[in-house]
């Protein structure tokens, strides 16, 4: 059994990833923006641990954490939790770019490097579910892309360093997924949503896991999954 802390589990890829992981038996840490959700949590995992932690204020993470008790040894760190905000860029409120920075970027790269010397012990997995977006930026996007471009320069510029150490990075880049993020982004796009158009959480949540599962002969760096239909 592993340790395991994941960002996002309350809905979408986060929940089922945090699912098929308690299937197993493993040890999961589950993060929470506050009371009331760490509560929800702990009764749909109720072998669960949570830690309350506001991503979109990640200045005050180190502190918050300081607070709860954390593995001595994280055998993953999974960073699925985002935002979205779509809107031109002569129209974004500052608001809107500060939301989505601090959230999709900011805070995973603190929550990193807080846990970093726990994923050092056991040669751990960091892994970032990223976007589409984080590959190609379309107009309406620049928010979001602009945050999801950073991860993958975060990703890419940590695994370059922690790789003497043992530790894995895995960034991962879904298509529009049948979340409650693609709803929201149907709604600000003013279109009708159909989920069974989009992926299905559960399919990148078996990409996140094969990359976890991967022997250690071999690091998966990169997976993009896009819609089959």
């Amino acid at each position: 059994m592993g340790n395991h802390l994941i960002t996002g589990a309350g809905s979408g890829i986060g929940a089922v990833v945090a699912e098929r992981l308690a299937e197993r038996g493993e040890n999961l840490w589950l993060f929470a923006r506050n009371a009331r959700r760490a509560a929800e949590l702990r009764e749909r995992f109720p072998t669960a641990r949570t830690l309350v932690a506001d991503l979109a204020d990640p200045a005050k993470l180190s502190w918050t954490l300081g607070q709860q008790e954390l593995p001595v040894e994280i055998d993953s760190l999974l960073h699925i939790a985002g935002v979205v905000q779509l809107g031109e860029i002569g129209d974004l409120p500052v608001k809107a770019w500060q939301e989505q920075l601090n959230v999709n970027l900011v805070a995973p790269a603190e929550l990193t490097r807080l846990v970093l010397p726990s994923v050092r012990l056991v040669r751990g997995h960091v892994v970032f579910v990223n976007s589409g977006a984080g590959l190609t930026a379309h107009a309406n996007w620049g928010g979001y892309a602009a945050s999801k471009f950073g991860l993958r320069a975060l990703a890419d510029a940590l695994r370059a360093e922690e790789h003497a150490n043992g530790v894995r990075v895995t960034s991962v880049y879904p298509g529009r997924t049948a979340t409650m993020m693609q709803v929201k982004v149907h709604q600000q796009e003013g279109k009708e949503y159909e989920p069974e158009r989009w992926i299905d959480p559960g399919s990148v949540a078996k990409a996140v896991l094969t990359a976890l599962d991967l022997p250690r002969d071999a690091e998966i760096t990169e997976i993009t999954v896009r819609p089959g239909r």
